[in-house]
């Protein structure tokens, strides 16, 4: 069954990643740098508005890959000290081209309290093989040798076609840290394999396509990491609730009701530029632009988000704060 922690995990680093987690978006000045000084809001708007309290920092909604080494690791610092008897987990993406880059991100993500690790695939000069894929990652993983360490298997990006099941047979014996995989693709033949295959290993098996999340609940998911957790935590953990009730007709409405949104912006197109608009207008925390080359978010679209948000009840007119829609203008 999908469980949630439900007690403060930051002194017990080895804990498994579980339950609902955010993928942390990084919150930008117009001029592009880094907007540090709204991240303790952010992590009081995911606990206390949306009742999430696990998060993904740095990955591909938080732009890590378009972000320099000094930058990530200040970005890594603030969730931490920020979400320091707050969160329940903060887990860091290190996974970068240089093998030695990633080494250096895994050991300050160590030396700065962090629950737990996650890399992706190198997606330049690619791994082609299960083993060449598993050395890279140990190599990073033996890096902070004291955090759980997760595989992020993202491959519509990285272009690596590995099958996630594959990988984790024997991935123990080479990566001893390894608790689970942050599996992000449509793929659910392979998801579902890495459950029926590998679950006497315990693993967390981490899903991240968020309009997907109730049929990977149905073959054994016991978490989910995804962009939209932002700012439908509330109504994805409904969702959550009817399913582990048993009451998978309610479940099922919240699912359609969340695919109705996620379809909606996908058709107007929907990726992390846009993530950012629709945080910014839900939370009233502003999100900035995205660094190039994405492109900044349309009025047009943000306004057609926000009419769909309160169509489906997402929002009510008396959310939005004066002034959340400046952001996405």
């Amino acid at each position: 069954m999908f469980s949630r922690p439900t007690s403060n995990s930051m002194a017990s680093p080895k804990k498994k990643l579980q339950g609902l987690v955010a993928a942390t978006i990084t919150p930008m000045t117009e001029n592009g740098e880094i907007n540090f000084s709204v991240i303790g809001q952010y992590v009081d708007y995911l606990v206390k508005e949306q009742g999430v309290k696990n998060i993904f920092v740095n990955g591909t909604t938080g732009e890590g890959l378009s972000l320099s080494v000094s930058e990530r690791r200040r970005v890594a610092e603030e969730w931490v000290t920020k979400g320091k008897d707050k969160l329940d987990q903060v887990v860091i993406h290190v996974g970068a081209l240089s093998l030695k880059e990633s080494q250096e991100l895994a050991q300050h993500a160590a030396e700065i309290g962090a629950d737990g690790i996650a890399v992706i695939a190198p997606f330049f000069l690619k791994p082609w093989t299960k083993d060449v894929l598993i050395n890279f990652l140990k190599e990073v993983a033996a890096a902070a040798p004291a955090l759980p360490f997760y595989y992020y298997h993202i491959p519509a990006l990285t272009g690596v076609k590995i099958r996630a099941e594959e990988l984790l047979d024997g991935i123990q014996d080479k990566i001893p840290t390894f608790q689970g995989l942050k599996f992000s693709d449509t793929d659910l033949l392979d998801f579902g394999q890495c459950v029926d295959q590998h679950r006497q290993q315990q693993f967390a098996f981490l899903f991240g396509v968020d309009e997907q999340l109730l049929s990977a609940l149905v073959m054994g998911a016991t978490g989910a990491v995804g962009s939209t957790y932002n700012y439908l935590g509330k109504k994805t953990s409904q969702m959550l609730e009817a399913f582990e009730r048993k009451d998978f007709s309610l479940a099922l409405n919240y699912q359609f009701c969340i695919q109705r949104f996620i379809n909606f912006v996908v058709k107007l197109g929907f990726g992390v530029s846009q993530t950012k608009a629709i945080m910014t207008l839900v939370s009233g925390i502003p999100m900035g632009p995205p660094r190039l080359p994405l492109q900044k978010a349309s009025r047009e679209f943000t306004d057609s988000v926000e009419a769909k948000l309160k169509s489906l009840d997402f929002l009510s007119f008396t959310d939005l704060k004066d002034g959340k829609l400046e952001a996405g203008s």
